[in-house]
């Protein structure tokens, strides 16, 4: 059993806390970092490849964000590709081909709508015809050769940075972190079992031993507001875990296809993406599905669940108000089926038919084993699902709770950004802002205003 005291420990090694011990090791004059990772490796879970769609959300073809979004995630984005290009080579950013594709009349106005609206601040983007499309990706624009029926428009372009394996960026932030002074910890198979609070300090419980430290970062998905809830945290939040589920095809697209996003709907739509992990594969997807579990493939976690989850007379309105919109509910109903063995191959071909019409039912894989679970958080204040990112940030004390990152990984060092300026400012601890925000940011800060409050 060790004990042993650090100026700010980890709670979780995906791709969260792994870029805020990369920017706090390299950018903070934090002395000692502990990162805390129950499983054996790093990333295994959501930041795995495996379990995400490996997408550098950049806001140009996700049509779910406003123009302001979108231009606040293209730089937030641009920070991983600004971290890359300090190496020479890196294994986790990809350039591939990327558009978004609009069928039928209506769906081609608003897209062409939306391509002019947006042009100014994603000027790389083409408006790409029939024609240009099956020069760019045959898959989508041809059935057997000819001409789809359907109108078809696409914004689209073909040389910029749009995949990432998150799962080797992470192990890339922790090897960048140990270059520099700070010591830092790497503990894996150690969960976090229990946070305790003293008047200087916290003490985390786990069977490895206790570890002390002055200020804790919890970025461990749904279990996350578990142990905030120990210390009396986010009391009026529960986990709704949405669990994405995808198909392999042939190797049919050459890059990312995204369709357009139906806005009553808080899950992605359906998107096509050549894979990081299966380079022979084209993956299709992802279904949503509500499951009663933290996390997905491992076993276990089920009662974890039911105490994020806190049932309850406002969440029961929060469903019933879901479950209330026609949209969302034909949504969901849909989508379980998805899930059902001998029919989902069938129901789920004609939604990916909108992005290769010609695709066959024999084309069909389900994924087994491939795809996430994102903790979506239920406020029982207002009795709504929110929609995005979902911290706590305690008042007055050294404590983080991250639950989910929006859009995903995407944000990895824009959070961590954020969190290592309240983590120093807290502790009195230098930050190298001026740095960070030349090396990562073009000298632009975006975070003057970017605290989470409890």
């Amino acid at each position: 059993m060790k004990k042993r005291v650090f100026d700010v420990i980890i709670i979780g090694g995906g791709i969260s806390g792994c870029a805020l011990t990369y920017v706090l090791a390299k950018y903070s004059k934090v002395k000692s970092i502990a990162l805390l990772e129950k499983y054996g490796t790093l990333a295994p879970l959501n930041s795995n490849a495996r379990s995400n769609s490996q997408t550098l959300h950049c806001g140009d073809i996700e049509t779910n964000y406003s123009l302001v979004k979108a231009g606040q995630v293209k730089r937030q984005a641009n920070m991983i590709v600004h971290y890359a290009k300090q190496f020479e080579k890196n294994d986790f950013l990809y350039k591939y081909p990327k558009m978004i594709l609009a069928v039928g009349d209506e769906e081609c106005e608003k897209l062409e709508a939306r391509h002019h609206a947006f042009a100014e601040t994603f000027p790389y983007m083409e408006l790409w015809d029939a024609e240009k499309i099956a020069q760019i990706e045959p898959g989508v624009a041809l059935i057997d050769g000819q001409p789809r029926p359907e109108k078809i428009l696409a914004s689209g372009c073909t040389d910029e940075f749009s995949a990432v394996n998150y799962g080797k960026l992470s192990r890339s932030f922790i090897a960048e972190a140990r270059k520099y002074q700070t010591e830092v910890s790497i503990n894996l198979g150690t969960q976090a079992k229990k946070i305790q609070k003293f008047d200087d300090h916290y003490e985390i419980t786990s069977a490895q031993g206790t570890f002390m430290s002055r200020f804790v970062v919890v970025s461990a998905g749904g279990h996350s507001l578990l142990l905030a809830n120990q210390l009396g945290h986010g009391l009026n939040m529960s986990i709704l875990p949405m669990a994405g589920s995808f198909y392999y095809v042939p190797n049919l697209l050459k890059g990312k296809v995204y369709t357009i996003q139906n806005d009553k709907l808080p899950f992605a739509a359906l998107h096509g993406d050549p894979d990081l992990a299966e380079p022979n594969k084209t993956r299709l997807g992802p279904t949503a599905l509500v499951l009663p579990k933290l996390e997905r493939y491992t076993g276990g976690t089920y009662w974890e669940f039911w105490k994020s989850l806190k049932l309850d007379l406002k969440v029961m309105k929060v469903f019933w108000d879901l479950m209330k919109d026609s949209d969302i509910r034909n949504y969901i109903l849909r989508n379980f089926a998805f899930e059902i063995p001998g029919i989902r191959k069938k129901l789920f071909l004609k939604d990916a038919q909108k992005i290769i019409p010609g695709l066959k039912i024999e084309d069909l894989q389900f994924a087994k084993g491939v795809g996430g679970l994102r903790p979506q958080v239920i406020d029982k204040d207002t009795m709504q699902l929110k929609l995005g990112e979902a911290s706590i940030v305690p008042a007055g004390e050294n404590l983080i709770f991250n639950m989910t990152p929006s859009p995903g990984a995407t944000t990895c060092l824009y959070n961590a950004y954020r969190d290592a300026r309240i983590v120093c400012e807290r502790l009195g601890i230098e930050l190298k802002r001026d740095q960070l925000v030349n090396d990562l940011l073009e000298g632009h800060d975006l975070f003057q205003d970017a605290q989470p409050s409890d």
